[in-house]
């Protein structure tokens, strides 16, 4: 079922069963998210057996890093928009001089965030309260990292560029091969080479670069779907539609894991239990939800290809389908989690009070799943149409507007305790949810952002004559 040619994809997309075609591209999202946290696992793994202190030095760096990241993240929601978009309209010339664009665009931007953030590491550790051994051993992480940044935007690049075709199997292809790769990497360069938890970060940037850079260069070789050539890597008028939708969807990722450093700090100040029992219920509730990011990020193209070709009707439908399957996998997960919580919990800790905090954490969380499920498809649907500042809405609204000044209130006018954190959670997704649903109804995220490229598509279909003019002669 998932191994179907770029061109019959485009056709599943546009005119084939709906529900067929979300499985068909959602399924390897959710593996990849799966294999993604195998990537994390496994450094932590390894990490944790050099020392707490170690531990503690990653765990420091991870909001820096996804704050970060967030950049090339939101670059490429949008190059996975206005290639599905493109595709969808059947301009295959401006789908691939976009894809272009989103390599370049990629490659300086990493390379000035590489340069400014290895500068700035130590000050950036000393500000988030780093000192002695644990500020040496964060910063000699922080530092390789951001030399492989390139390496990391570019995959996002990539697998933007496949994504908004339809081609879901690729990358995740890709990232399983470089998480294999780091799994034999890590204990050598960590244990046999003696490098601690720099050869953490050095095991994961040579995994990535390795396969990062030869998904890369089969973009250039005519195999199935968008080749491009070096003259599309050049940046003209074009990229500033790029830019103008990426710029809010970077933000929103960015604010986003910018605002979870102050979340965990508001929630520490109930004690270290109560940020124990949060890290729990998270990492917990995090693989239940991936059947709810896999479906959000699966509206990106399918939202944006239909768009593109004008068919809002069934665009809006494959919304409502994702939303219905979402709500069917978060509660039949719920249903089976929720009498087993208890178990589930102790498999993480045997500290009594940390584990009645994860367990009134983790039951909101399950009774509240849909509420998840429902973000991420809003997000989806609003990424993929190219309207990336709604989405920037939600996921800054979610945290900033909503949750932190919550659990500020709740921890000051209320006898809640450690509850309010909860309670805020699930309050701010369903507010969240309500404001999504408004925009939704509203309409405005149905009008393709590739509406207002008339002119410069008479100028691509013109380019496209001259050269058959030029091969006829």
């Amino acid at each position: 079922m998932l191994k179907i040619k770029t061109e019959d994809k485009r056709e599943l997309i546009l005119h084939g069963n709906l529900r067929k075609t979300i499985l068909v591209i959602a399924i390897p999202i959710m593996l990849n998210n799966i294999i993604q946290s195998i990537y994390n696992i496994t450094d932590t793994y390894f990490v944790s057996k050099l020392g707490s202190t170690e531990m503690a030095a990653m765990t420091l760096v991870f909001p820096i890093v996804f704050f970060f990241l967030g950049i090339g993240m939101g670059m490429s929601v949008a190059g996975t928009s206005l290639i599905s978009q493109y595709i969808g309209d059947d301009n295959k010339k401006a789908a691939r001089r976009v894809a272009g664009e989103i390599i370049t665009l990629a490659v300086l931007s990493s390379i000035l965030i590489a340069i400014i953030g290895s500068i700035l590491t130590p000050v950036i550790i000393k500000t988030m309260g780093g000192k002695g051994e644990l500020l040496t051993l964060a910063v000699s992480y922080l530092r390789i990292i951001f030399y492989g940044m390139p390496a990391l935007f570019l995959f996002f690049a990539f697998t933007a560029i496949k994504q908004g075709q339809g081609n879901t199997l690729t990358p995740m292809k890709y990232t399983a091969l470089s998480v294999g790769l780091n799994i034999i990497l890590d204990p050598v360069f960590i244990f046999s080479f003696n490098l601690g938890i720099a050869g953490a970060a050095m095991a994961t940037i040579i995994a990535r670069s390795l396969f990062t850079f030869y998904a890369i260069f089969t973009l250039f070789s005519k195999h199935n779907g968008i080749h491009i050539n070096l003259k599309d890597l050049f940046l003209d008028k074009r990229v500033i539609k790029l830019i103008k939708v990426g710029i809010p969807s970077s933000i929103g990722q960015s604010m986003a894991a910018f605002g979870f450093i102050f979340l965990n700090i508001f929630i520490i100040s109930y004690g270290e239990n109560t940020l124990a029992a949060f890290g729990i219920g998270n990492r917990i509730t995090s693989l239940i939800i991936m059947p709810a990011m896999g479906l959000g990020k699966t509206l990106n193209t399918i939202v944006g290809q239909n768009l593109g070709y004008g068919q809002i009707e069934r665009a809006k439908n494959a919304v409502k389908k994702s939303a219905a399957m979402t709500t069917i996998f978060l509660i039949t997960g719920g249903i089976i989690l929720f009498p087993l919580s208890p178990y589930i919990i102790n498999i993480f800790t045997d500290n009594p009070s940390v584990s009645s905090q994860g367990l009134i954490f983790l039951r909101l969380i399950i009774i509240s799943l849909p509420l998840m499920g429902f973000f991420q498809i809003f997000i989806g649907t609003f990424q993929g149409s190219g309207h990336t500042i709604y989405a920037m809405i939600l996921m800054m609204g979610r945290l900033w507007a909503l949750r932190l000044p919550m659990i500020i209130l709740f921890k000051n006018f209320t006898n809640w305790g450690s509850k309010g954190v909860w309670y805020a959670m699930v309050l701010s997704n369903a507010i969240s949810c309500l404001v999504g649903f408004i925009i939704y109804l509203s309409g405005k995220w149905q009008k393709s952002v590739i509406e207002q490229d008339f002119n410069d598509k008479l100028l691509i279909n013109e380019e496209i004559i001259n050269e058959k003019n030029n091969y006829s002669t």
